[in-house]
């Protein structure tokens, strides 16, 4: 049986103004640009058209429909159990350090190859840096330290030919180090990006996972399964979201005038303040947060640099104008 119908606003305000997502999934749209698509493409009880987001495949498929039709990547695939992510939140994020980048620069935002970012663990997918590279034209440098993403990305890469030369792919050696060993003295990075593991363990980031089935589905789940993946360390490192958080904080000061703005997301609101502490010994010059949205859940980015007005002033006649 249909329940009645459900009433949807025609955008999601709650996402970036410039974020292609805002507007309901158009899936006759979705599958003319990828006809695999059709076939996990069913009504749900309210008779709207949707897929199965507890089936790990028809995200993965939807993934690759979206990134298809408003990103121009035409072969795109992620290894079985990695992590497959939202593209409306990872768009917003790009959007919001557009932004960032824009106000250092009399509200334009700076466009074009001479904008080089750095994403701290770009993952399987390479998500954030097809985003950024079709949306504003910058180039990217991404880190990973495991093996099997690090292939993934560049296979992603090489499967899709407007992208060689402007995403570069890092292999990070030393699971401890978050910038030592990949980002050199003397490159120049206007912008690094960062989703770090949220949770501290392997059980809790289990915990976690089955807290958001069972917000998805309205019901308690006790079994879990993957639908958007993610290996160990996508989910969990020693020391969970802030312990990653501050050690990037530590190693940032040393890169403190090859790096304009620093930033990250930050999941947790209880984790703000020992991110803040952290930055005031840092000395950070110059610290922001910035709220998103996506659907029920809160996000938000933190920024910081070490570069003083006069300094980004320099960096910015010197590089982006």
């Amino acid at each position: 049986m249909v329940s009645k119908k459900k009433e949807h606003p025609k955008e999601k305000t709650k996402l970036h103004p410039r974020n292609k997502h805002r507007e309901r999934y158009d899936f006759k749209q979705l599958i003319s640009t990828l006809p695999e698509l059709k076939k996990f493409v069913k009504l749900n009880e309210y008779g709207d058209e949707s897929v199965d987001f507890f089936d790990p495949k028809a995200v993965k498929t939807l993934n690759q429909a979206l990134l298809k039709q408003y990103y121009n990547i035409t072969d795109w695939n992620i290894p079985q159990n990695y992590l497959c992510p939202p593209i409306p939140g990872r768009a917003d994020y790009m959007h919001y350090a557009a932004d960032l980048l824009g106000e250092m620069n009399d509200g334009n935002i700076p466009t074009g190859e001479k904008i080089k970012c750095l994403d701290i663990g770009v993952g399987a997918n390479c998500v954030y840096p097809l985003i950024g590279n079709k949306e504003y034209g910058w180039n990217f440098i991404g880190t990973e330290i495991d093996a099997v993403a690090f292939d993934s990305a560049n296979k992603i890469i090489e499967l899709n030919p407007r992208l060689k030369g402007k995403i570069e792919i890092r292999l990070q050696n030393n699971p401890k180090d978050i910038l030592y060993g990949v980002l050199k003295k003397d490159e120049r990075i206007d912008l690094s990006i960062c989703n770090p593991p949220f949770h501290a363990s392997i059980e809790e980031a289990q915990a976690g996972t089955l807290r958001k089935l069972s917000n998805l589905k309205g019901k308690k789940v006790t079994e879990a399964s993957l639908n958007f993946g993610g290996q160990n360390n996508e989910l969990w490192c020693k020391g969970g979201e802030i312990g990653f958080v501050r050690d990037m904080i530590r190693q940032s000061k040393q890169f403190s005038e090859s790096v304009f703005w620093f930033t990250t997301l930050i999941s947790k609101q209880s984790n703000l303040n020992s991110v803040y502490q952290e930055l005031e010994k840092a000395n950070a010059y110059d610290v922001k947060t910035i709220p998103m949205a996506q659907g029920n859940k809160n996000n938000r980015i933190v920024a910081w640099t070490f570069l003083n007005k006069e300094q980004q002033k320099k960096w910015a006649k010197e590089k982006w104008q």
